[in-house]
């Protein structure tokens, strides 16, 4: 099976890269074992793409939306994370990671990439478990991460461009590792825009 529906999302996903295994739980949680080497990053000082972590994505064409939801990462290897993506096209993408850091310890990190990737790493939090929440209006996009999903912190305000219909969904990445899991749960989507990205709305 390559597509699955989650509950509270209006269309289904489907795998563009198939993980090592991946299931879906009762409460609605998807599990993804990511299988080993794999990530989502184009090098901007050797020009090296990359495009190979497991990745299941849903179209939608609103022009504003927010699309959170709960992360966990059971990776040991520097950036085994698990990731919220958001993609206009191969060479224009972006992606908020819970990422295990170079120090071995869990790290809020964003990636922006029009053509080449701009790379930012952000907080280091006590646990491997955070809310991640994009949020788009017609032409800006968000990334927030939230400790209890009622105050939430921006990590990158940015642009991909004024963007008819755009690809979101969910990455397993071990780019030097033998692989991780993730797990993402209480996973919410709703059409509309925040008042203020900077509020902690």
């Amino acid at each position: 099976m390559n597509t699955f529906v989650l509950p509270g999302t209006p269309a289904p996903f489907a795998w563009h890269v198939q993980p090592e295994t991946w299931r879906t739980e009762a409460d609605g949680s998807l599990v993804v074992l990511s299988g080993a080497k794999n990530d989502y990053f184009h090098d901007p000082g050797t020009g090296e793409r990359t495009a190979s972590a497991p990745c299941a994505l849903m179209e939608t064409q609103e022009p504003s939306f927010i699309l959170s939801a709960y992360a966990s990462l059971v990776g040991t290897e520097t950036f085994d994370a698990a990731v919220l993506y958001v993609k206009a096209s191969d060479d224009v993408w972006a992606k908020l990671c819970l990422e295990n850091s170079p120090a071995h310890a869990p790290m809020i990190v964003s990636v922006v990439t029009r053509g080449v990737s701009d790379d930012c790493n952000s907080v280091t939090l006590a646990n491997p478990s955070v809310f991640l929440r994009v949020s788009k209006t017609p032409n800006t996009l968000a990334f927030h991460y939230s400790l209890d999903a009622k105050y939430w912190h921006l990590v990158r305000y940015f642009s991909l461009g004024l963007l008819p219909a755009i690809q979101i969904g969910f990455v397993a990445q071990s780019p030097l590792g033998q692989g991780c899991e993730v797990k993402f749960s209480h996973v919410a989507y709703r059409c509309g825009k925040l008042s203020n990205f900077r509020s902690g709305e």
